[in-house]
């Protein structure tokens, strides 16, 4: 038996909203960039180990990832929240580990050039240790030490 097309058009229509709000909900994710891997869009991540949160919250700081550096967006931090939103700039896969007091192993997952992924950690007084975790990256010079205090 057919369907009558008042039910057809309705049916449609509901898939419809259905697709927009999975749209919507992927693009208000944390991490401020649209849900998933597809070329150039953001793509958030979530952090491992101690002191590290999966909100998106805190003061954000943008690190450019590069063959091989890494660029801060500021260079003074007090203790507090804070989200590093990681650039891959470069060609090459880069992914963002942070250590440092109360902050261990801290990372977001490999993310391939022109994509983003955010990294949300409590920060504590002293000194941590910002570098590409990728194997031989940080030896190559994507290594930066903050001082919080």
């Amino acid at each position: 038996m057919a369907i009558p097309a008042p039910t057809a058009r309705t049916a449609l229509r509901g898939a419809a909203v259905a697709f927009c709000s999975a749209l919507v909900l992927g693009a208000c994710s944390s991490g401020g960039g649209g849900g998933g891997g597809g070329g150039g869009g953001g793509q958030s991540s979530s952090p491992s180990g101690s002191g590290a949160h999966t909100a998106g919250h805190g003061t954000r700081v943008t690190v450019i990832e590069t063959e091989y550096g890494l660029k801060l967006s500021r260079s003074s931090f007090t203790p507090g929240t804070y989200t590093f939103v990681s650039d891959n700039a470069g060609r090459v896969t880069h992914a963002l580990s942070i250590d440092g007091p109360g902050v261990q192993d801290a990372r977001t997952k490999n993310i391939q050039g022109g994509q983003t992924a955010t990294l949300t950690v409590t920060l504590q007084k002293g000194t941590y240790d910002v570098f590409c975790p990728v194997d031989g990256h940080q030896q190559l010079g994507m290594d930066q030490h903050i001082k919080v205090g």
